[in-house]
């Protein structure tokens, strides 16, 4: 196992364990200011990144899609995923993020018009049949209307994030990962800041211990630029293909968090609904077999 390899296992680690983290914030510190902060830490750290001189070299349209890749992939997605996990399990969520892969194989298919062939169209399907698994089971510790409101708010997180997968495709050819990150979450600060500071006025701030402070910081750091960091290293060594198997380790490092720190229990329907999530992932990921040249 090569270091591009576990680069890429350690950011879909964090990007798992976020969703636990996520729901533990959440219980103490409203979402919407959870939100604010996220995107004020990931500002404070990108800002050298702003440089005048070179956005000024960015065109119209390409502001006009990274407002969108804003817009979805991070205002959007952040509001709707900390809506979810107040609402349901770490494992539920974690087991329906781990379909973006699938959603979009499935968006480009619709929007971009690209056919999938037979193993994106099979991880497809098994996603699909992940989440409605999982969305129809009984969550412990939750009411039931409530965890099917906060599964279908995840699912939604994960739309958003592939939306923000499909707007990119074309960006990266003329912007560097990095620059599109930074630039998303100053877009994604504007659109945040009128409900956080609602949700600020009046907010006891001393009734936040201390190490809950740690973790949003931690999240903020984590989901908008360590992960990002060691996804972009490993993928630039790591064929496409496989690199989505990877992505398997999302909904086990969610599970692990919720089981070990908030005390939740998988049920056989979890585990149902992660296999079916992890076969399409796998068979999406496989190499394709070399075909022989016909003879003429």
């Amino acid at each position: 196992m090569n270091r591009h390899v576990l680069f890429l296992i350690a950011a879909m680690l964090l990007v798992g364990s976020n969703v636990g983290i996520g729901k533990s914030v959440v219980v103490v510190v409203p979402v919407l200011l959870f939100a604010l902060l996220r995107f004020i830490v990931a500002v404070a750290v990108l800002s050298p990144l702003y440089r005048p001189a070179k956005m000024r070299r960015v065109s119209r349209g390409e502001w006009i899609n990274l407002f969108l890749q804003a817009f979805f992939g991070t205002f959007l997605f952040t509001l709707l995923m900390l809506g979810g996990v107040q609402r349901t399990s770490a494992v539920a969520a974690g087991v329906i993020t781990s379909t973006i892969p699938a959603i979009v194989a499935l968006l480009a298919w619709v929007v971009l018009k690209e056919r999938p062939g037979p193993r994106a169209i099979a991880a497809i399907v098994f996603a699909i049949v992940g989440v409605i698994v999982v969305t129809l089971a009984r969550e412990s510790g939750e009411t039931g209307s409530g965890s099917f409101i906060g599964n279908l708010m995840v699912l939604g997180a994960v739309f958003c994030e592939s939306t923000y997968v499909i707007l990119s495709r074309r960006l990266t050819q003329t912007l560097s990962p990095i620059d599109i990150c930074a630039y998303t979450h100053g877009f994604g600060l504007l659109l945040m800041l009128p409900f956080g500071i609602v949700s600020l006025i009046g907010f006891d701030f001393a009734t936040v211990p201390l190490h809950m402070w740690a973790l949003v910081v931690w999240y903020a750091l984590s989901a908008s630029i360590f992960s990002f960091w060691l996804w972009m290293k490993g993928i630039r060594h790591v064929p496409g293909q496989l690199a989505g198997v990877f992505t398997a380790v999302l909904p086990v490092a969610a599970a692990t968090y919720g089981i070990a720190f908030l005390g939740e229990r998988p049920t056989a329907a979890h585990g149902i609904a992660l296999a079916c999530v992890v076969a399409g992932v796998a068979i999406a990921s496989m190499r394709p077999r070399n075909v022989p040249p016909v003879a003429s």
